[in-house]
């Protein structure tokens, strides 16, 4: 068996056992989803990224976006907190691996499963990712770093904090610099709840983190250079792969329903088989724009130099919010029409094809970075980029 197909093997069977018999629990309790966690890292997929030469599986972004998808089929909580970590391993071995901390860091990450949580929102910005209010304060060899976050994933759940500040106290809140904290040098306080529709399981409620550490820690390369080349488009890729797992997990529930149909009445069409026609068409159109745009960013991303400028580029941060913009809203689309295939039995909690989880999940796809934030950033994108 290839490394491949191991690493997608080991995540059919993760979710099979350690993530569908605990989704609707985590759902209703709101609780975070320790089973599919452990299992995560017993089986060492939190380090799937880490390249082989410091102990890791050297694992692709698609294997990645490929796991998100089979987890968020059965758990679309547990996959987001999959896809956010990813993202932070993703961003420190691009931008830090030259680091000698941070090598010694992944080597460790690869050992004990750290999982990493991320710190980019902010009390007063706004919600808007590439400003900062707190700020890196040099001590000597160290630094100190009080973050109030309007929400952190998982937050208290997680091992380390990568976390975005201003560079130092006089720079600007667009000067921003990636920080890793451990889990002994930072404190948090719990400031808010978290009740929310839908990604119930990801635990994401508002803090005030303290920290401290070496200024080692600190990743060299700006956040804004970091952001337009991994972050940003990593995070839509592998949130694709989340949104892609809750479409189809939607969409088999209507698959079966129709079938049951077909099958109580031999020799006839149910009308629902139109519908769930139209539904498998929707449901390859958001399969391909995030495959499409997967495609063109894994080459992007080992290509030469002029590749980073096509990352870094305005048309590029175009097509990446817009596949964001789509997703998000395809997304609610296939699975209202999922329920409207399966009709009571879909809106019934305690039936097989409940679309209750499936829906009220949905609908955070659009908020997770405001849909309107993205438009408003792509209408002034707009306004200077030059026609093709």
């Amino acid at each position: 068996m290839s490394a491949t197909s191991a690493l997608i093997a080991a995540a059919r069977l993760l979710a099979k056992e350690h993530v569908a018999p605990y989704a609707d629990a985590i759902d209703q309790e709101a609780r975070f989803p320790q089973e599919a966690v452990t299992a995560l890292k017993q089986a060492k997929l939190l380090s799937a990224y880490v390249p082989a030469n410091l102990g890791g599986a050297g694992a692709s972004l698609s294997e990645l976006v490929d796991v998100c998808e089979i987890l968020a089929r059965e758990c679309a909580a547990t996959a987001m907190i999959f896809a956010m970590h990813q993202i932070q391993v993703i961003t420190i071995v691009r931008h830090a691996a030259d680091n000698a901390w941070y090598q010694n860091y992944l080597r460790e990450l690869v050992q004990h499963q750290y999982l990493i949580a991320s710190v980019t929102s902010e009390v007063g910005v706004g919600g808007e990712m590439r400003r900062s209010q707190c700020a890196i304060e040099p001590d000597g060899d160290r630094f100190h770093l009080i973050k109030d976050a309007t929400t952190i994933s998982y937050g208290a759940q997680a091992d380390d904090l990568l976390v975005t500040a201003r560079r130092a106290p006089d720079a600007a809140n667009s000067d921003q610099s990636l920080v890793l904290v451990r889990k002994a040098d930072y404190t948090l306080q719990q400031k808010g709840g978290w009740d929310t529709m839908g990604m119930r399981g990801t635990c994401s409620p508002p803090f005030l983190m303290t920290s401290t550490g070496e200024l080692a820690q600190i990743i060299a390369m700006p956040f804004g250079d970091m952001s337009a080349q991994t972050v940003v488009p990593v995070s839509h890729l592998l949130w694709g792969g989340c949104w892609m797992g809750c479409a189809a997990a939607a969409v088999n529930k209507a698959r079966a329903f129709v079938r049951g149909q077909a099958r109580a009445n031999p020799g006839t069409v149910p009308p629902t088989a139109l519908r769930l026609a139209e539904l498998v068409s929707m449901m390859q159109s958001l399969r391909t724009s995030v495959q499409a745009c997967l495609t063109e960013y894994e080459a992007l991303a080992v290509a030469d130099d002029a590749a980073i400028g096509t990352l870094t580029s305005m048309a590029y941060s175009l097509k990446m919010n817009n596949l964001k913009i789509d997703a998000t809203q395809a997304l609610p689309l296939i699975v209202t029409k999922a329920l409207s295939i399966c009709g009571i039995l879909g809106y019934k909690n305690d039936s097989k094809f409940s679309m209750s989880r499936h829906l009220r999940d949905a609908h955070s796809a659009a908020i997770m970075v405001g849909n309107d934030r993205i438009l408003a950033t792509n209408a002034n994108l707009l306004l200077v980029l030059k026609d093709d």
